[in-house]
C-alpha cells in the first residue's frame, strides 16, 4: 500500500505499461492485466499516457477506475491532435471530441487534464489565449482541471503567466534540461513532471533532492510556494488556506520512476 502523505500532495508515474519494471517494479510472475491494480496500490496518480496518442472508449475509462483504490487520482494527457496543430484557435471541435470521450467514467478519480506542447511551439499571446478560451471547466456534472506543458523558452513570459491565471489553467513545473523553469502558481492545483531520475542512484533522485521535492510539495499545499524558484510573472494577489499538489516521475532513467515516486510519498509520510 502506498504509504501516508500530506493532505492535498499526490505523488505518481506516467503509465503503468512498461516491460523494464517488469523487473524492477512489478512482483515477479504479476499478471500484466493487473498492473494498474498493483502500480495504483504504490503510488497515488499516475498519468494516462495514451491518451495522447489515440482515443480510448469510455468502458476502459471505466475498468481503470474500478481497478484503482479509493482515493486514487489519475491525470489525463490530453490528445496530440489539439495540441499539435499550427492555429490553436482552431482547436474547439478536438478539444470537445476529447472531453466528452469517456474521460468523465473516471469520475472522481479523474485529476487534471495536461495538455502538452511540442518544444517547437512557441508564444504566441493571442493564439494560446483563444486556445485557453476553448477550455471547458465541467462536463457531464464533473469539474475540469487543465494544465498546459510549454516547452519553448518564449513561454517564459509574464503577460503567459496572467493569461493562465485568468483562465485559471496551470503550468507544468519541469526539472528537464534545456525545458524553460516555469514555477509560478496559476491555478488552484500546482502539478510538477520530473525527468531527472538517474541510473547511479536506487531511488532516482539522491535524498537531497527528495527532501528538497518534499519541502516544495509541502508549501505549494499549504498555499505557498518555495523561495528557491524564481516566478517569471508576478505573485500571486490572494494566495489560498491550501491547494492540490501532484507530482510524477516521469522520464531520466524512467525504470526509476517508481523507485522515486515511492521514496517521494515516503518522504512526505
Amino acid at each position: 500500500m502506498a504509504a501516508k502523505q500530506a493532505s492535498g500532495i499526490r505523488v505518481g508515474i506516467g503509465g503503468w505499461t512498461f516491460e523494464p519494471w517488469r523487473e524492477t517494479f512489478y512482483p515477479k510472475g504479476l499478471a500484466q492485466k493487473r498492473e494498474l491494480e498493483y502500480a495504483s496500490r504504490q503510488v497515488t496518480s499516475i498519468e494516462i499516457n495514451g491518451t495522447y496518442y489515440g482515443s480510448q472508449k469510455p468502458e476502459t475509462f471505466a475498468k481503470w477506475r474500478e481497478e484503482a483504490p479509493e482515493g486514487f487520482v489519475f491525470s489525463v494527457k490530453g490528445t496530440r491532435f489539439t495540441t499539435n496543430r499550427r492555429v490553436l484557435a482552431e482547436a474547439g471541435e478536438s478539444i470537445e471530441r476529447f472531453v466528452g470521450s469517456g474521460i468523465t467514467e473516471l469520475k472522481d478519480k479523474l485529476g487534471p487534464i495536461n495538455w502538452q506542447f511540442l518544444p517547437t511551439k512557441q508564444f504566441d499571446p493571442k493564439d494560446f489565449e483563444a486556445f485557453l478560451k476553448l477550455l471547458p471547466h465541467s462536463v457531464d456534472g464533473y469539474d475540469l482541471r487543465h494544465v498546459a506543458e510549454v516547452r519553448h523558452d518564449s513561454f517564459r513570459n509574464p503577460e503567459f503567466i496572467d493569461m493562465l491565471r485568468a483562465h485559471k489553467v496551470a503550468v507544468v513545473l519541469t526539472d528537464k534540461d534545456g525545458f524553460p523553469e516555469i514555477p509560478d502558481v496559476t491555478a488552484p492545483f500546482v502539478y510538477a513532471r520530473l525527468q531527472g531520475a538517474s541510473e547511479e542512484i536506487e531511488t532516482g533522485y539522491a535524498p537531497k533532492a527528495l527532501d528538497l521535492w518534499a519541502k516544495r510539495a509541502k508549501a505549494w499545499a499549504e498555499g505557498g510556494a518555495p523561495d528557491d524558484l524564481t516566478p517569471v510573472g508576478a505573485p500571486e494577489k490572494k494566495a489560498p488556506k491550501s491547494r492540490d499538489v501532484f507530482i510524477y516521475m516521469i522520464n531520466g532513467f524512467k525504470p526509476k520512476a517508481p523507485a522515486a515516486a515511492m521514496a517521494l510519498i515516503k518522504k512526505l509520510g
